[in-house]
């Protein structure tokens, strides 16, 4: 299987001044082309082993302090970034012929954040983080929605739902952002912002072009 890209291309001229403006610009572009889930992310981890381990995750917020996502702290990838704080982010956009990688270092997002993003989450969304130990395993289904349906017991609709303590957000602070342009001949455009200081996260970047 292959596929021709037929991109219009990715120039240095191109790019915004700092790679969240850029990120800002392709993110509507992929929002306006139709594609579905554009703020899902692949989100790499490494193991006490030096192994990779990698998932799907959904982008909920960023700016210029860096990417938020939300998991269960007691979670794979949690336990990962406990003990080693590198990650890398991969927005896989092939329908347009995109893509953008970030690779940085985490720190967790505040509890007032956490409990902000908690409550815009759907109510059963709110009841699975309780009921779902995320990553331990699990003897059954049945199990799994047993705990579920005590929870929605404990808590109907019109009850608040605590924020579980082992729940929260990872905010990715990136020292590299990667825009990938697919181009014909596999010539592609790699443009990578790297970070040159971190006292000015607005301006502290340099660019430059990677071989496809």
């Amino acid at each position: 299987m292959r596929e021709h890209y037929r991109g219009a291309g990715l120039l240095e001229t191109d790019l915004a001044a700092t790679p969240f403006a850029q990120f800002t610009h392709w993110f509507e572009e992929a929002v306006t082309s139709g594609l579905h889930e554009p703020n899902a992310m692949v989100v790499s981890t490494v193991d006490e082993a030096g192994r990779p381990h990698s998932r799907t995750v959904l982008l909920k917020g960023y700016d210029e302090r860096g990417f938020v996502f939300f998991t269960n702290y007691g979670s794979r990838k949690g336990r990962h970034l406990a003990a080693n704080p590198a990650v890398s982010l991969l927005f896989p956009w092939h329908p347009v012929d995109r893509q953008v990688i970030i690779t940085g270092t985490v720190r967790r997002t505040g509890r007032d954040e956490t409990a902000a993003y908690f409550r815009t989450r759907p109510h059963g969304s709110q009841l699975g983080a309780w009921a779902s130990h995320q990553s331990e395993v699990i003897g059954s289904r049945a199990e799994l929605d047993r705990m579920y349906a005590e929870l929605a017991d404990r808590y109907p609709p019109n009850e608040q739902v605590p924020v579980p303590p082992r729940w929260g957000g990872f905010r990715v602070t990136p020292d590299a952002v990667e825009f990938w342009q697919g181009r014909a001949n596999r010539l592609h455009d790699r443009l990578r912002y790297v970070r040159t200081s971190e006292s000015d996260p607005a301006h502290s970047w340099r660019v430059e072009r990677l071989c496809p």
